[in-house]
Formats: C-alpha cells, sequence, structure tokens
C-alpha cells in the first residue's frame, strides 16, 4: 500500500506532537499533587521554563569522566524518544506501526536504563554508583514482571505486536478475565518502578538516603541534565501510553483517514494521558515513600501476580 501525505503527516504526530506533551503532563502532575496538599503550586507550563533554562546553560563536566559521561544523555533520549514513536497512541495504522514490537520496546527501556547507570558509575562518585547499584537491583525484577505482562496478552492476541493487540482488542469482544486483571496490577507496579514515583521513588527530593534516579545524575548540569530530564518526562508518557493501549484501546484509529478523526482521537488519547496523570498524582499523595530495600517486595507481588497471570491464562487456553 502506498503512503500518501497523510500518513506522513500522521506519523509526525505521533513523533513530535505526543513528545512535546511530556512536560505539560510533568507539570499536570505536580499541580495537582500541589492542590492536594493545599498549596498553590507551580504553574503546570514550568516544565517547559526549566528545560528552557537548563538547554542555554552551559555544561560543567565532571572531571576524570570518559565519553560515556557525554554521550549518555543523548543516547538515553534518542531511544526513549524512539519508544514513545513506536507505541500507538491515537492510531494503529501509522508508518511505523510494524515495528512497534512489545518485546522491542521492553528492550530500548533496558537499554536506556544501561546507559544511565553506565554513565553513574563512570562519575566514580559514591552517589553516582549508590544509584546505579539500587537501578539494577531494581531492574532484576521489573523487567521479568514486564515479560510477563507481554506473555499474557501475546497470549490473548497471538501476537506481540502492539498495533495488532491494540486492533484486537477493540475488536473481539472481552470478558472480564482474572489473568488481565494480574497483569493490569503488575504494569502499574511497572510503571511506578520504572519511572521512579512514589512509593518506590521520589523525584522531587535529593535525600541521598533513598534517592535512585537522582543519585546517578547529581554531576549532570546544563543541557545534558536537560536531555536526561526530558527523556524521564518521556518515559512517563510512553508507560501512560502503554497502559492505554493495552487496557484502554478505546478511541484509537484502526486506520488513519482524515484530520477530523485525527484530532477526534489525538484528543481522547490526551484525555486519557491527563487522566492518567491525575490519579498518579492522587495516587502518590496517598501513600508513604517505601524503605529502600522494601522496594523489592513491591516489585516481587509485580512479578508473581504476573506471572500467575500468564500460568492462568495458559492453563484455560489448554482446556479448550
Amino acid at each position: 500500500m502506498a503512503l500518501t501525505a497523510f500518513d506522513i503527516f500522521a506519523q509526525g504526530v505521533q513523533m513530535f506532537l505526543v513528545p512535546a506533551f511530556a512536560p505539560l503532563l510533568c507539570g499536570v502532575i505536580r499541580k495537582v499533587k500541589s492542590r492536594l496538599q493545599r498549596r498553590q503550586g507551580a504553574s503546570v507550563f514550568q516544565p517547559y521554563r526549566d528545560l528552557w533554562k537548563l538547554l542555554r546553560k552551559d555544561v560543567v563536566p565532571a572531571e576524570n569522566t570518559s565519553w560515556i559521561y557525554r554521550a549518555a544523555p543523548y543516547f538515553i533520549l534518542a531511544t526513549t524518544w524512539v519508544g514513545i514513536t513506536l507505541v500507538p497512541t491515537f492510531a494503529t495504522a501509522l508508518m511505523f506501526h510494524w515495528a512497534a514490537d512489545l518485546i522491542a520496546i521492553v528492550g530500548l527501556m533496558a537499554t536506556a536504563r544501561f546507559a544511565l547507570a553506565l554513565a553513574g558509575m563512570d562519575v566514580g562518585t559514591s552517589f553516582g554508583g549508590l544509584g546505579a547499584s539500587r537501578e539494577m537491583m531494581f531492574s532484576t525484577i521489573a523487567e521479568p514482571a514486564m515479560l510477563m505482562v507481554v506473555f499474557t496478552v501475546s497470549m490473548i492476541a497471538h501476537t506481540t505486536q502492539l498495533s495488532a493487540i491494540a486492533d484486537f482488542l477493540m475488536q473481539e469482544p472481552m470478558a472480564l478475565r482474572i489473568s488481565l486483571v494480574l497483569t493490569l496490577v503488575t504494569l502499574v507496579t511497572v510503571l511506578i518502578a520504572e519511572n521512579g514515583r512514589v512509593p518506590v521513588d521520589n523525584p522531587a527530593t535529593h535525600l541521598e538516603l533513598t534517592m535512585v534516579h537522582e543519585a546517578m545524575i547529581l554531576e549532570y548540569s546544563g543541557r545534558h541534565l536537560a536531555l536526561i530530564e526530558a527523556a524521564a518526562m518521556l518515559k512517563l508518557v510512553l508507560y501512560i501510553a502503554l497502559f492505554s493501549c493495552l487496557f484502554t484501546p478505546f478511541g484509537m484509529m484502526s486506520e488513519v483517514r482524515d484530520i477530523q478523526a485525527l484530532g477526534v482521537a489525538l484528543g481522547i488519547f490526551f484525555l486519557k494521558l491527563l487522566f492518567g496523570g491525575v490519579l498518579l498524582a492522587f495516587g502518590e499523595t496517598s501513600v508513604a515513600k517505601m524503605r529502600v530495600f522494601r522496594v523489592n517486595e513491591f516489585l516481587g507481588i509485580g512479578l508473581m501476580l504476573g506471572l500467575l497471570a500468564a500460568l492462568l491464562l495458559f492453563a484455560s487456553e489448554g482446556m479448550k
């Protein structure tokens, strides 16, 4: 099928407009949390100003660092941007839908995490090594839990391609399945852990006894810090979009038809995005941060639920 100018335009919206709303989502989360805590809070557009301010500042590199330290921010942002480009948001029939394989996206996120941990250790400070060690400790459970999500939804849709999974869930009448409920809980635990949100981590503090993500980027400044912060914002949008694609795919276009349908689908996706951000803000305000060594138990529960979901689905399919 030949590509049209509208297909290229729709893919451009996915590649550039959707990521452009990532700072706005973070601003909304901060604003909602402030209001729930009876504070005024900064504007929802403050993350845009912060990124612009950092981009205009000079980089002050840490001593005794290699090229890994300087290349990591660009690599992490590029990897995360490719991931959000592949995840279906408002349509399932975009130009690059054939490359939106769920296992490949999990691999992209793992690669970005590895690069960040490597950069944290490359600095040679105690905080960098501490944050990298904790990040790798959490990833040993978070990645298998995410793979359990992949196995479960792929057994339901008989494919690992996200666009095909979303189309299947939209078209096939789906009854309430225990395996899907367990998979949903698993994905929520991975989303919270991978994005360093409360109760796993608190991105608003720099307490050395508890920080994970912030410990690895303490030595970054200027545009390098802006790139890493932008990548973290994109990562949050990516996981919420992934959740939306797998569990609330309604409103997505099966094929890109016209500008009006695209606008409606895009508006529905942004409403989902904002709703997910508000729910995340409510959740972070309602719970306290757990101790670092309790995080493995939190992720372990998600892993066990994901494993149970895959086993239940496999057993139910085998009895048919």
